[in-house]
């Protein structure tokens, strides 16, 4: 027996999504399935991927751990890459408003929205911003989640910012999860820079994007270029700046209305550009030729009651999609991975091969990791998710219910349903 080895053996599908890039177009239909599957895990890293007999006739010796997965699919775990789950308050209120008919932008028109959250994020402690975003990640795991994504923007000063940060990097250093932080400074525009959204810009880029560059608090910078928030040009000057400062980039692009923020995500090389739903047809070009990752986020459009992304365009016209959840407490309360397959197979023109792909591997391309993450493959972290059924379809077929019943993070069993769930 060697220490921190585990064996996960007699899958009746090893769901490998093999590879360390994202996959474009038509590619997005490869998994990679090998039948009875069995993958091996030694300090943390995958070091076999093969059939159960392949793997167990070249083991020299016996693991530490072994867990049969005899009718059970067995994928890698899901990358969630784009969420907002460190925040104070919640906005149920909204919700009713907007089930009234009240439209997204007139609930921000009125202080409602981002600016509500903001509020309840600054009067939170550090305490309970890290007690409730640990809850949330808790939940994330259970639904197969090894890495997220979270974002700041809860703040639009430096102290909050700054806060929201700190409190994301003291999680990651506690939680199974993995957690990707993006500073999101320009999520809105505060009501003291109302008419004066270039000061806000020049407020971000001199007196906080230095902080969090300089303390590696972030390694993505994200604006919400909208109408009636940050302009193509403003957000093109803060991310220009972000970029020169070593950050990656990601874009809140073409959600409410046609901009042009796709366009200027393949402009400026951002990792990813989000939520697309207005996307014009020559901004899905321009990313798919830059390669940019489309994130798209079914349940904000269905929390919102508006039209889905194109991702069935997307995809034919090669873009890598990438799925998440865009949990956050105003547009889209849910981190729920079932409800995010189910409407990107019934509504959004994606087969059950691509959602996989689009929350595993192109998951972990928008977060800049897919070298790392987001495949079964050798090399790679042993993120590993087991289902109570024998096959992937079973995720979208079992509607908005959670199918996964074990996770493997880094090697270890960290979540196990039969035994009362998270278990570290």
């Amino acid at each position: 027996m060697k220490k921190g080895t585990i064996l996960i053996k007699n899958a009746a599908e090893l769901v490998t999504c093999s590879g360390f890039g994202p996959k474009f177009g038509k590619a997005m239909e490869e998994l990679h399935i090998i039948p009875n599957g069995a993958v091996y895990i030694e300090d943390g890293i995958i070091q076999m991927v093969g059939t159960t007999e392949e793997v167990e006739r070249k083991l020299t010796h016996y693991p530490e751990q072994v867990i049969d997965a005899a009718g059970k699919a067995v994928l890698p775990g899901f990358v969630d890459s784009h969420t907002h789950f460190v925040f104070g308050g919640y906005r149920a209120e909204e919700f009713s408003w907007r089930l009234r008919g009240d439209s997204y932008m007139e609930i921000m028109e009125r202080g409602g929205g981002i600016i509500n959250s903001v509020r309840a994020t600054k009067e939170a402690s550090r305490e309970e911003l890290f007690k409730a975003g640990k809850k949330r990640l808790d939940s994330m795991l259970s639904f197969g989640v090894t890495t997220a994504e979270g974002k700041s923007g809860y703040g639009l000063d430096y102290e909050t910012e700054i806060k929201q940060l700190e409190v994301m990097k003291e999680i990651d250093q506690v939680h199974p999860v993995d957690v990707v932080k993006t500073f999101l400074g320009a999520h809105a525009v505060p009501k003291e820079y109302k008419g004066r959204e270039d000061e806000f810009i020049d407020f971000i880029i001199e007196k906080v994007l230095p902080e969090v560059v300089e303390r590696n608090l972030a390694e993505f910078c994200d604006i919400f270029c909208e109408k009636n928030v940050f302009s193509v040009e403003q957000s093109r000057r803060l991310l220009t700046k972000a970029k020169e400062m070593g950050m990656k980039l990601k874009l809140h692009a073409d959600e409410i209305v046609q901009l042009g923020g796709a366009e200027l995500a393949a402009e400026l090389g951002a990792v990813s550009a989000d939520h697309l739903l207005q996307a014009s047809d020559q901004g899905i070009k321009a990313m798919a030729e830059k390669g940019v990752i489309t994130t798209l986020l079914p349940n904000t459009a269905f929390s919102l009651r508006e039209h889905y992304a194109r991702a069935r365009y997307m995809i034919d016209h090669k873009c890598a999609v990438a799925l998440a959840t865009d949990l956050n407490p105003g547009s889209c309360f849910t981190e729920s991975i079932p409800l995010t397959f189910a409407l990107a197979t019934l509504y959004m023109g994606m087969s059950p091969e691509e959602a996989v792909t689009a929350l595993t591997l192109n998951g972990a391309a928008a977060v800049g990791r897919a070298d790392t993450i987001g495949s079964i493959d050798v090399g790679k972290k042993g993120d590993i998710i087991l289902l109570e059924f024998p096959s992937y379809k079973y995720i979208p077929y079992h509607v908005g219910v959670n199918t996964v019943e074990k996770v493997v993070k880094n090697g270890q069993l960290v979540f196990d349903k039969e035994k009362g769930g998270i278990l570290c």
